[in-house]
């Protein structure tokens, strides 16, 4: 930390101390305590207080969390080293530590970065991109949809504000558990002029009926669904739990497919969007193929930037067989 980034936390600690109560008031604006109850009120509170930090201070202070919760052994820490564990069996123990704890410090850094993404301008958090890259990807027939993947690295929020100030576009969404929560998220990320689609069937059918009108939509693929939504496909060498739907999507609709990523610069420099073309084999019509090929693709994202993958995640928590997940 430099010697003005240490001055401006002081200066925010003072502020805070003294004006305590007023920004509570601050803070709290527009949101219903008996509606919303007390956890998602704080939640809301916490996000806005970190938004009067500059992205710097902001990044420094989650690395700080990410570190506490690395040498803690929390279990975020416990499940990153699992997974790097199982993923990456080649690299020396040594490296694979220091992933790890990198790893955590850009977790840190993403719960930090959530005021900034949420709360500012639009046009002041797209302020924040450096540059981007590969975004010749975009162009595509104009009969034809285009399905985004964006995988959960650096700090996807910021793809999906740069991807709606860009297009008029959808994106696939499961509401949060934390009640009173979800009107406040769709807030958020709807305020640049997206389309948040729960993902319900009535939802899943908005998706597809986008695509084959030649829309945008924009999907994370990365997570595990329920079984009955998913194949068993490479992830990493490991079979992981994949979702079907995207495969679906390419069957059905034939949209062109590529990946986007908000990768963070160093120093708290801001982000760079990095655009890049699916697997071909994508398009199998092959099901196991095709979700084998959505997996490399993201694998091939991950590549970039492994330390800004979210390897807290619980990736292989079913697997085939019935066997015994790694995290018992």
């Amino acid at each position: 930390m430099n010697t003005d980034e240490g001055w401006q936390l002081v200066k925010i600690s003072q502020a805070l101390y003294s004006h305590a109560e007023q920004i509570t008031v601050v803070l709290g604006r527009g949101v219903n305590l008996q509606q919303n109850g007390w956890k998602t009120t704080l939640v809301i509170m916490c996000i806005r207080l970190v938004s009067h930090l500059s992205l710097g201070v902001a990044q420094l202070m989650g690395v700080g969390l990410g570190r506490l919760f690395y040498f803690i052994k929390a279990s975020p820490a416990r499940v990153t080293e699992k997974n790097l564990e199982i993923c990456f069996p080649n690299l020396p123990i040594a490296e694979r530590q220091r992933l790890a704890r990198r790893s955590m410090e850009e977790t840190g850094k993403t719960l930090f970065e959530m005021g900034a993404v949420w709360e500012w301008p639009v046009a002041k958090t797209l302020s924040l991109i450096t540059k981007v890259e590969g975004d010749a990807c975009l162009q595509r027939p104009e009969q034809k949809g285009l399905l985004i993947l964006v995988p959960h690295i650096g700090n996807w929020e910021v793809v999906g504000l740069y991807l709606a100030s860009r297009f008029s576009m959808a994106a696939l969404y499961s509401p949060p558990k934390l009640a009173g929560f979800d009107n406040y998220m769709r807030g958020v990320r709807e305020r640049s002029g997206s389309t948040l689609v729960p993902a319900t069937q009535r939802g899943v059918i908005t998706l597809f009926s986008i695509l084959k009108n030649h829309g945008v939509v924009g999907i994370l693929p990365d997570q595990e669904p329920d079984l009955s939504g998913g194949v068993f496909a490479p992830f990493f060498g490991i079979e992981a739990n994949t979702m079907k739907l995207v495969s679906k999507m390419v069957q059905k609709t034939e949209p062109k497919v590529i990946l986007c990523a908000a990768l963070r610069e160093p120093s708290g420099k801001g982000f760079k969007i990095v655009f890049l073309p699916a697997d071909p084999e994508i398009e199998n019509l092959d099901l196991e193929k095709s979700v084998a090929a959505m997996n490399r693709s993201v694998e091939a994202v991950v590549n970039l930037a492994p330390e800004q993958y979210q390897w807290e995640y619980k990736r292989f928590k079913r697997r085939p067989g019935g066997r015994p997940n790694f995290y018992d």
